[in-house]
């Protein structure tokens, strides 16, 4: 019935597909950016952890009796982590922009968000209606000349700590408008949190920025954190109001109890020893700037391609050289890029040998 949509993708080099990489291959894709996705021992943990109560399964929403002491051990410990007042586990990262985004913005409220936002936020707004405006991709120029052009209701600004694609850390200006204009600042910690900070706590930490009444953190646990499912940290009376209006929050099972554990397990851990992974993530960038002439501030490195077709030919290129890195194209880029994610599951020497392969393609 959609063969014809398909072909055309084909055509255009945009067909995607679930594979199973073969395990042999050095991971420079994921988003395991810290390695804790092949540990064991802490996967153990957690089971040990889960075994402590009588059940392992959600079972039911949140608000039936899906809320498991699990859960609020993990709200509790990732709250006091990060210096927030209160937290919320959640399904996942999707759910957690679609629940916010839908639920924070009411009439009268402007939402003011990155072009570059995630696709579970854009979709987000096609619920908003007119209550939406875009910003320039990480432009606090170009976001201030709109909210000043704004006089209503609550003014919410969505931004992301690093941004999935490019890398990019968000402007700490940004941070600086929120207060200024009074508005709520939603920032999505995905690809920030146990990646950027000297404590690993993300990008309200690298600004050395101390959480206040109008600031949300929201991430996901299934990156750096090696588990899966998502996070909202912010001030107990958003928490509440989130609990009482968030339909993906109200409406969805509660989230898995044995991931929230793995979750638990793994941010005590980073927390623990987040000094030696800060100092291992200063080596990747280290080897990044000496072989690509680039200075990092995130573990995401895109490299723009000519087209579709030469970016799955290079994909193709090193996974014959044993190397699997991404290769994003339309609709999640507005161009083709190979993304080379270095993460400290893969060893210093194969970053060094896939930037000497990627020299000589």
């Amino acid at each position: 019935m959609y063969q014809k949509e398909l072909n055309a993708l084909k055509k255009a080099n945009r067909f995607r597909q679930r594979k199973i990489w073969n395990s042999n291959l050095i991971d420079f894709a994921s988003n395991d950016y810290l390695g804790l996705s092949n540990s064991k021992k802490q996967l153990k943990k957690a089971l040990e952890i889960v075994n402590e109560y009588d059940s392992h399964a959600p079972k039911a929403s949140m608000l039936v009796n899906g809320y498991h002491e699990i859960h609020q051990r993990f709200e509790q410990t990732l709250a006091g982590l990060n210096g927030f007042e209160e937290g919320m586990v959640v399904g996942s990262g999707f759910l957690a922009n679609m629940a916010l985004i839908e639920s924070l913005v009411r009439k009268k409220d402007m939402l003011f968000i990155d072009e570059d936002y995630h696709a579970s936020g854009m979709i987000a707004i096609g619920l908003l209606g007119d209550r939406v405006v875009k910003f320039k991709h990480n432009d606090p120029e170009d976001l201030e000349s709109k909210l000043k052009a704004y006089d209503g209701g609550r003014k919410i600004i969505a931004v992301e700590g690093v941004y999935s694609m490019s890398g990019n850390l968000c402007d700490k200006k940004i941070f600086e408008l929120s207060n200024k204009y009074e508005a709520l600042l939603i920032v999505d910690e995905a690809h920030s949190s146990g990646v950027v900070g000297e404590n690993l706590l993300g990008i309200f930490e690298h600004y050395q920025i101390e959480p206040q009444e109008n600031h949300i953190k929201m991430g996901t646990l299934g990156k750096a954190y090696g588990s899966y499912g998502a996070y909202i940290l912010a001030s107990s009376t958003i928490i509440s109001f989130l609990v009482n209006r968030g339909k993906p929050i109200i409406y969805s099972t509660a989230p898995s109890v044995i991931d929230t554990a793995l979750a638990l397990i793994n941010i005590e851990y980073v927390a623990k020893n987040s000094q030696k992974y800060f100092k291992k993530i200063q080596k990747r960038y280290e080897i990044i700037e000496y072989y690509l002439g680039i200075k990092r501030e995130s573990l995401i490195l895109s490299i723009e391609m000519p087209s579709n077709a030469s970016t799955i030919e290079m994909q193709q290129q090193l996974i014959a050289k044993g190397f699997l890195v991404g290769a994003i194209r339309q609709p999640t880029v507005e161009k083709p890029i190979l993304r080379l994610i270095p993460r400290l599951g893969s060893t210093k020497k194969d970053l060094e040998r896939l930037f000497q392969n990627l020299k000589k393609t």
